[in-house]
């Protein structure tokens, strides 16, 4: 019996479905593909359901303008809004979209919350296992809760000390510090993460998440793709089509953290990113060059990472407040 050739899908029907096959087809990461159609859907929403083809610039503006004024979005909130409705346009639709002139948000500088140095290790010291491993190359290598997750076993050079995150934000790599002390416990855990793959590839459900647009197998002596820190179970995944083993989610890092935290009986509002922030602030106290510090965080612009000295309380080198000068010349004239 002759194979009947199997008819090709059709394309899809639907707006959206439209938008999130050439999202996918442009390899947008899914999350980025979850906010955009989440903002879309929204901006779409606030003009009573008609198609985005027929607005102009100044629907957009009173969009965002409500944003800011109304919803009271952060400045961060609604620059991902803008480029949510910048890609539909000018990528999707291919549409110009002229000068905006709307209202932005604005909330003012904040203080990122720091740990000090006692205060992460306690917290530490209530985690264990992955979510213990995750938190502490957040704060003994600086890295954002979603890089440490996503770690393979590619990124680490045990021999430099070393580690290469690669699915950082805004799809830049950069190198950053390996503890020491942490060697042992990594090398642990690529041999169990080694160890599940094995059992999964023996339960038909080996593949390799690669990139956004496929899947590859591994066999035992080439998983350098190999997600470090394993989910609990495998998951269907729904842009591939097949069954296989993602990485840690982080909400579990989030919520141990947050439990961490409660135990330590830490009066701060602090989070996973709290790790990071920490990371660069006690990097700068110990007399790391910012810049250093700009490249290990992979900060764009050197004004961002300037806000650790406005943490630290020392704007320059051993800068003393006017009140402890008084105090010392007082001691040295008695």
């Amino acid at each position: 019996m002759e194979d009947v050739p199997r008819p090709l899908p059709s394309p899809p029907v639907k707006f959206m479905d439209r938008l999130r096959a050439f999202m996918r087809a442009k390899r947008l990461a899914f999350r980025t593909e979850e906010t955009y159609c989440r903002w879309i859907r929204d901006y779409i929403r606030f003009h009573g359901m008609q198609r985005p083809e027929r607005l102009k610039s100044e629907h957009i503006d009173d969009w965002l303008r409500h944003l800011a004024c109304d919803r009271s979005v952060s400045i961060n909130t609604q620059k991902t809004a803008l480029n949510a409705v910048v890609f539909l346009y000018r990528q999707f639709l291919h549409l110009d979209i002229g000068t905006l002139n709307f209202t932005r948000a604005n909330k003012g500088r904040k203080l990122p919350v720091v740990f000090n140095q006692d205060e992460a290790m306690r917290i530490l010291s209530f985690l264990k296992g992955a979510s213990w491993l995750v938190a502490s190359l957040m704060y003994g290598s600086g890295l954002r809760v979603m890089e440490a997750v996503r770690l393979r076993m590619q990124d680490f050079d045990f021999e430099q000390r070393a580690l290469t995150v690669r699915e950082a934000k805004g799809n830049k790599e950069r190198r950053t510090l390996l503890p020491e002390s942490l060697i042992a416990p990594l090398q642990a855990q690529i041999e169990m993460a080694m160890a599940l793959h094995r059992r999964d590839c023996e339960e038909g459900f080996g593949a390799i998440y690669r990139s956004e647009a496929s899947s590859v197998g591994a066999k035992d002596g080439n998983m350098a793709l190999l997600y470090v820190f394993p989910a609990d179970e495998p998951a269907f995944c729904p842009r591939m089509q097949v069954m296989r083993r993602h990485h840690l989610r982080e909400q579990q890092v989030r919520r141990a953290v947050a439990r961490a935290i409660d135990k330590a009986n830490i009066r701060k509002k602090g989070s996973c990113h709290t790790f990071r922030h920490s990371f660069a602030t006690h990097l700068l106290a110990a007399g790391t060059d910012i810049r250093t510090i700009q490249e290990l965080l992979g900060h764009s612009d050197v004004k961002t990472t300037m806000i650790y000295t406005h943490v630290l309380g020392k704007h320059a080198h051993d800068t003393l407040s006017p009140l402890d000068r008084l105090g010392a010349d007082h001691s040295s004239s008695e």
